[in-house]
């Protein structure tokens, strides 16, 4: 068994206590083991002028982790799963997902603030929150925002915008639970496919033992349904596509947002499913929806 364990991360202080997570599981559960976060900024972190479907989508937050891992410089990569693309190449399997924290998206507001001021731009970095917004506050104008959570909050807190959609995920991770002024529903905005949940991507042929029982059933099952509901659309971050499936005993939830780029139109759907069949619920979830776009 490997003694030292080399983990890819990306270097935003989210990324990195995400890393730790898993570094601090591989120690906990196997004792003499020794794992350490190799960091690294991506290209997707560098450009930040531009939206994520001028640059060229998710791919570009995992390019640089992807080599590493391919090099041997690294035996593991940590990702946030809503950030990897839907392809995954043969050669760097996913081997766990992490248990799931809050999926929600939410309302940021300035520091000391208690309601939206309609005079200033919400803050939103992806289309699926602002097709989403447009009903939730359609008096409400949206404007682009990059950069890592601490970048978004600053310029929010320096009076740049009324206020930010963010993941619940990241700020309950970071201790920053308290800034959350409302939580959306998954009816009233469907989360990014894997939103909240982490993704341990290794290399094919290695010894993965030591990551035995971190793993979290449900998780992947509710991943694997929101994923190919995504890929069966070829939704990335170019077009708003949106789904949520949730895990009751051998059934599987799944809500998913389609957008027709032809069109403009857009809708919302669900199905159910049995778990064992998740990867096949959400194609069907999908095809649906297209039908029903272009029945309309």
């Amino acid at each position: 068994m490997t003694e030292k364990v080399i983990i890819g991360s990306r270097e935003s202080r989210l990324a990195v206590l995400q890393s730790e997570m898993v570094r601090d599981y591989i120690e906990q559960k196997n004792p003499g083991m020794h794992a350490e976060l190799l960091t690294m900024k991506t290209t997707g972190d560098r450009i930040l002028d531009r939206t994520l479907d001028q640059v060229g989508g998710k791919g570009l937050f995992v390019k640089e982790l992807d080599r590493a891992l391919l090099s041997g410089k690294t035996v593991l990569s940590v990702h946030s799963l809503k950030d990897m693309p839907m392809e995954v190449p043969k050669e760097l399997p996913l081997l766990a997902f992490s248990r799931r924290e809050d999926p929600r998206d939410v309302l940021v507001l300035p520091e000391g603030v208690g309601t939206l001021d309609e005079g200033k731009p919400l803050g939103c970095s992806s289309l699926r929150r602002t097709l989403q917004l447009g009903e939730i506050y359609p008096e409400m104008q949206v404007k682009s925002i990059r950069g890592n959570l601490q970048t978004r909050l600053r310029r929010l807190d320096a009076g740049e915008y009324s206020g930010l959609i963010l993941a619940a995920a990241g700020l309950i991770r970071l201790g920053l639970a308290d800034r959350i002024s409302r939580y959306f529903s998954p009816d009233e905005m469907i989360p990014a496919a894997g939103q909240g949940i982490l993704a341990v991507q290794g290399r094919a042929g290695e010894n993965y033992d030591y990551l035995e029982g971190y793993g979290d059933p449900e998780a992947w099952i509710a991943g694997t349904a929101e994923r190919s509901f995504v890929r069966y659309l070829n939704g990335g971050c170019s077009s708003p596509v949106a789904a949520y499936a949730q895990v009751q005993g051998e059934t599987v939830f799944l809500r998913g947002l389609y957008y027709d780029e032809e069109t403009g139109s857009w809708g919302k759907g669900s199905l159910a499913g049995k778990t064992c069949e998740a990867e096949a619920l959400g194609e069907h979830l999908a095809e649906a929806l297209i039908r029903e776009r272009r029945q309309k």
